[in-house]
């Protein structure tokens, strides 16, 4: 008789829904109206996404691990300074081109952060399952290794596919649209950041849209899985270890 709690072999495994509810709450940190408050929301949400999937498997790392594996020193992109940016000055009474100019520099920012941290979650999930990271590496110039892997990999394969999705997603986000208008309509106010009770419900609802997206592009993280391992590879092969 089957055991009634295993996996279906066609269901998410658990640590991707992590990955993937990390991912969108990096994508939501841009609704955070504070300059430089927005970006250390981002770090902190990438780096406790790395703490999270390490303490799974029962590690623990140096803070200074933590933040090379989580990419904290990574820069944003244009879209998305200049997005932080118009947050930080006076939302004045704008015209219908800007409205959608900024609406649409928002959502790329959003697109751009939670496509980034899947990413990298994905990957750092794969090495892990791999055990290219212990204990005793951790401590060890291993985690550069697969940051750089990881980073190389990413630059290889072409991420359109995974970033149309996310943009349809963020696009009908009952939560960005909510978010948006208050900003233009109440420019003192502008946007702030999500209640966690209140609007939970579409937080979730933006994760189970991801995974679903996630689960659909199986070949795309397979592939990306192969170039990670290719340049993992051949950087231990550049060292001799």
């Amino acid at each position: 008789m089957a055991d009634p709690t295993s996996r279906p072999s066609n269901a998410v495994p658990p640590p991707l829904k992590r990955v993937a509810f990390h991912a969108v709450a990096a994508g939501l940190t841009p609704l955070i109206p504070v300059p430089f408050l927005d970006d250390y929301a981002l770090r902190q949400v990438r780096e406790q996404a790395v703490r999270d999937q390490l303490q799974e498997k029962g590690l623990k790392a140096p803070d200074k691990a933590v933040a090379l594996l989580a990419g904290s020193n990574e820069a944003r992109s244009l879209g998305g300074r200049l997005v932080s940016y118009l947050k930080a000055v006076a939302l004045f009474p704008v015209r219908k081109v800007f409205r959608k100019v900024f609406f649409v520099l928002w959502v790329k920012d959003c697109v751009d952060l939670t496509s980034l941290t899947l990413h990298h979650g994905y990957l750092l999930h794969h090495a892990l399952e791999r055990g290219d990271l212990d204990a005793t590496s951790l401590q060890g110039d291993a985690p550069r290794k697969v940051q750089d892997a990881i980073v190389a990999a990413c630059k290889e394969l072409d991420a359109r596919p995974i970033n149309q999705a996310l943009r349809r997603i963020f696009r009908s986000s009952r939560l960005l649209m909510a978010e948006a208008t208050r900003a233009l309509l109440d420019p003192k106010r502008g946007p702030r950041v999500p209640d966690r009770e209140g609007e939970s419900a579409e937080v979730q609802s933006l994760t189970d849209r991801l995974l679903k997206e996630l689960w659909e592009e199986r070949g795309y993280f397979t592939a990306l899985e192969g170039h990670y391992v290719r340049h993992l590879q051949g950087d231990l092969k550049q060292t001799g270890t």
